[in-house]
């Protein structure tokens, strides 16, 4: 009996195999006091998020990673800069691998590590690999946008906080992986400034779950979660504006309260918080300071987006010209006021306790 002839397929050019989730690991290895690191911060942002320990966390970092050298520096600044701060913010380092695209653009570091379309997405995930494992080195932790279902599995345990950003808030598979993940993790209120989907997703999340994926030896498997109970609320404003403001925090804080998940939030300073003006984030952050440093306890943490050098500057045909430490995404602050924002911050974190 002849076999049934295989259907074209008339839209893939090119098949190229991944290394297994497993084989990369093997490649990029954890040791034990870097595991211990991602252990002790994942713990950290968890007491932070319920209230058990009032210092602010502070996600801080480049809109995207382009440059793996630029990140290290910030890293290591960011590191020395944070035991200093230690007694009021937990910092954490912003590294994000992979940038949803409205139409079409540059996807990140993990689908286009040299920047000229080639996608070497082996290479990429190498790299995002083993800079995860340099700030577990540094004791610094992490946080990363879960974009694809897939990838996660090759760098995850090495994340101390996830997001899901405003355009896959509503997705019912990344609610259902956002159960699964070990870290705490946000989740954007939509584009569209909804809260209730972003309510509605925490509780989901929050919910025991089974679902197909990959194992790490790559075989396809079905996960059974028992639900994660880490996730949060980031509010990032909408189409109809800001929403960091106290009015705004407070209607949040009541309708979690209401959902039963954890009654407190993050402010994201960029994006439509700050109308997408980068210059404006530090404004933000003051506003929230003040409510923290009179009592406020809504609010747990900020996020920024920050870089060596202010701006953001447009790619090119040649990836070698473009300016060291500078975003080829959105717009950051640069590095001195960085630092200025973080000490804000925990001088509110300070004022507070007296």
């Amino acid at each position: 009996m002849n076999p049934a002839p295989r259907i074209a397929d008339l839209h893939i050019a090119h098949q190229q195999p991944l290394p297994s989730p497993a084989e990369l690991a093997a490649e990029v290895p954890l040791d034990a006091a870097e595991a211990e690191a991602v252990a002790r911060s994942r713990d950290a942002v968890r007491a932070i998020i319920h209230g058990r320990d009032d210092r602010l966390m502070v996600v801080t970092g480049p809109c995207s990673i382009h440059d793996v050298a630029a990140a290290q520096e910030y890293a290591q600044r960011l590191h020395d800069v944070a035991g200093g701060l230690s007694d009021a913010l937990l910092p954490v380092m912003r590294v994000y691998f992979e940038k949803p695209r409205t139409r079409l653009g540059w996807k990140g570091l993990i689908y286009d590590p040299d920047l000229d379309g080639r996608g070497d997405i082996h290479k990429g995930l190498r790299l995002a690999r083993q800079l995860l494992r340099g700030c577990a080195r540094l004791g610094l932790p992490t946080a990363s946008e879960i974009l694809d279902l897939v990838t996660p599995q090759y760098y995850a345990e090495l994340l101390s906080w996830g997001a899901i950003g405003a355009r896959t808030t509503e997705s019912p598979l990344h609610r259902q992986m956002a159960s699964a993940l070990s870290a705490p993790l946000g989740f954007k209120n939509p584009t569209s400034g909804k809260l209730r989907t972003a309510v509605d997703a925490i509780v989901v999340a929050a919910q025991a779950h089974r679902f197909p994926s990959i194992a790490r030896d790559g075989r396809a498997i079905v996960v059974t979660t028992t639900g994660n109970p880490d996730c949060h609320l980031i509010l990032r404003g909408g189409d109809s504006g800001p929403n960091h403001d106290a009015p705004s925090v407070e209607r949040a804080v009541a309708a979690l309260a209401e959902a039963e998940v954890p009654a407190r939030v993050m402010v994201d300073c960029s994006h439509a918080n700050s109308a997408g003006d980068y210059t404006r984030q530090p404004l933000i952050a003051a506003d929230v300071a003040r409510r923290i440093a009179h009592g406020s306890r809504d609010v747990f943490g900020v996020m920024l987006e920050s870089h060596l050098v202010e701006g953001r500057q447009a790619l090119g045909d040649d990836p070698t010209a473009l300016r060291y430490g500078q975003s080829v995404t959105d717009g950051c602050i640069g590095w001195d006021a960085t630092v200025q924002t973080l000490q804000l911050l925990a001088d509110a974190v300070r004022a507070a306790r007296r």
